[in-house]
């Protein structure tokens, strides 16, 4: 009698666990399906935009372009010289004819490129649309010499003093069509603090002299910017 009842017993057990199975066996099915999409919507992708060209340049209302601000944190791509000492001509004299220089652009012109324009050149050897070139002026410290030039432990030669003037360029060959793409600022040549605006130069004052030179290396003084003109790399 107890064998009877034990298998019984055991036997409603088994019965109870196999109805059980059965009952769980949607949600056993449902689970993979939904772990299945829940994984299939984070490896979907959405397309990537086609971005149009960006400048770092900025412009007011009136289309004048705006003092420019962190551009010492760029590629510095070379540092041509043009001594007071060594030129004798009159350039940048105020409104009564006076405080003229005998350079253009006195002394040290300090050039800054973002480095993703940079590495676009290097591997293209044209600046894509939107890129802005700063050059900025340093006066030669305390000039020693008629030359301008002065004696430190290094030796004789120049070196630069307080920061003097500020000229920008920008690359759009639409709005600049007929200065060969680039349009060309300044915001004078005198100790800061720099104008705060700019309106595009004129020809004859900026790009007129980039035509003349170096409208076959994109409008710019690529021979005197190692790092541009010998592609070595950084």
């Amino acid at each position: 009698m107890k064998k009877h009842v034990t298998k019984g017993y055991l036997f409603g057990l088994g019965l109870a666990a196999v109805c059980m199975v059965y009952a769980s066996l949607p949600l056993i099915k449902a689970r993979p399906v939904e772990a299945q999409t829940s994984q299939s919507s984070v490896k979907v992708r959405k397309p990537v935009e086609t971005q149009t060209p960006q400048t770092s340049a900025v412009f007011d209302s009136q289309g004048r372009m705006k003092l420019p601000t962190g551009f010492r944190k760029w590629v510095f791509v070379g540092a041509p010289l043009t001594p007071e000492g060594l030129n004798n001509g009159k350039y940048n004299c105020d409104a009564a004819g006076k405080n003229c220089t005998r350079s253009n652009f006195p002394e040290y012109h300090h050039v800054y490129i973002e480095q993703k324009n940079v590495d676009v050149y290097l591997k293209t050897g044209d600046f894509p649309e939107g890129t802005v070139i700063v050059k900025e002026l340093t006066r030669v410290l305390d000039p020693a010499f008629p030359d301008g030039s002065r004696t430190e432990p290094s030796g004789r030669g120049y070196f630069n003093g307080e920061y003097n003037g500020i000229d920008v360029s920008i690359k759009d060959s639409k709005k600049y069509a007929n200065t060969n793409g680039w349009g060309f600022y300044t915001f004078g040549h005198h100790p800061m603090p720099y104008n705060e605006t700019s309106e595009e130069r004129p020809i004859s004052e900026c790009a007129g002299c980039h035509i003349a030179n170096v409208a076959k290396t994109d409008m710019t003084y690529i021979q005197f910017y190692p790092l541009l003109r010998d592609k070595k790399g950084y």
